[in-house]
């Protein structure tokens, strides 16, 4: 039995597809069933999240495999950027090494650091510090920036293209990216759990192009048809502006700080798109998943 945290995200719905169409036996734990759609009749349902650690306990019986993917970007109702990622994978592992799990596969994040200027990627490095340290056997996946036609992302920045003629840009966005696709991403994850590997425990996956924020957002305009110019706006004006759009609508901001700060912070490997090779996973460029 292989336990499935993150099973309604970009990467956890590609995944937990592969997962099901090879036969595995899958438990996911999940607040609210339904938002697996049709893939919720083909798997054990564990209702819990990150905010809970007993429900760890329950989701981990029988399981030999746990593949951590859930996390958050902002904060939440039930806990902060920090809580849900660096803390919750904490006691996930506890629950793990209590619960005689073999295997603890985990998503952490590339340029994942303790002194990193972001919240979310210092949540991050204390996670993947947890998992590292830990006496199951364990496997680490830290992606650069992923996406999938028609997230949230993406999204943000089509509409804004809709009522906009320009869309902004945080800072100087020469932050630099390697952007892959969550599709390529489930792949490596799926390969690195179906063969033995080269018994590595970590792998930095990346796309085939670096890219600054400034060349992601044009390929995206380019794609959604609605190419337009983009104009730089003073970070402090932006950190102010979304802080005060947090305060009057907090859960339902488009977008929070933390995670407007993420775009000007790179996330690159200098290897590049080997360790996703090394898996059998050749990624795509992202012109070409969006069909520019």
């Amino acid at each position: 039995m292989l336990l499935l945290t993150g099973a309604t995200g970009l990467v956890g719905r590609a995944l937990l597809r592969r997962l099901t169409t090879a036969g595995e036996p899958v438990r996911c734990l999940v607040r609210d069933p339904r938002r697996l759609g049709s893939e919720r009749v083909r798997v054990q349902i564990a209702l819990g999240d990150l905010a809970d650690p007993p429900s760890f306990r329950n989701a981990m019986r029988g399981v030999r495999t746990v593949v951590h993917l859930a996390g958050a970007i902002r904060d939440q109702p039930l806990g902060s950027i920090e809580e849900l990622n660096g803390i919750a994978t904490w006691r996930m592992v506890q629950a793990a090494e209590r619960a005689g799990v073999e295997h603890f596969v985990f998503t952490s994040a590339l340029g994942a650091v303790s002194h990193d200027r972001t919240r979310y990627l210092r949540a991050k490095a204390l996670a993947e510090r947890a998992v590292l340290a830990s006496d199951v056997r364990h496997t680490v996946f830290a992606p650069s920036l992923y996406y999938a036609p028609g997230d949230p992302f993406l999204t943000l920045l089509e509409r804004m293209a809709m009522v906009l003629p320009a869309v902004p840009v945080s800072g100087r966005g020469l932050a630099l990216y390697q952007p892959i696709w969550a599709e390529d991403v489930a792949e490596a994850i799926a390969a690195g759990l179906a063969g033995p590997g080269d018994g590595r425990r970590r792998y930095e996956l990346a796309g085939p192009q670096t890219l600054s924020y400034r060349q992601i957002a044009e390929i995206v305009l380019r794609a959604a048809g609605r190419p337009r110019p983009l104009v730089n706006v003073p970070t402090p004006l932006v950190s102010r502006a979304l802080r005060v759009l947090e305060t009057f609508m907090q859960s339902r901001t488009p977008a929070t700080w933390d995670e407007a700060e993420l775009l000007e912070v790179s996330m690159t490997s200098p290897h590049g798109s080997a360790d996703a090779e090394s898996l059998g996973v050749t990624p795509r460029a992202m012109a070409e998943v969006l069909g520019v």
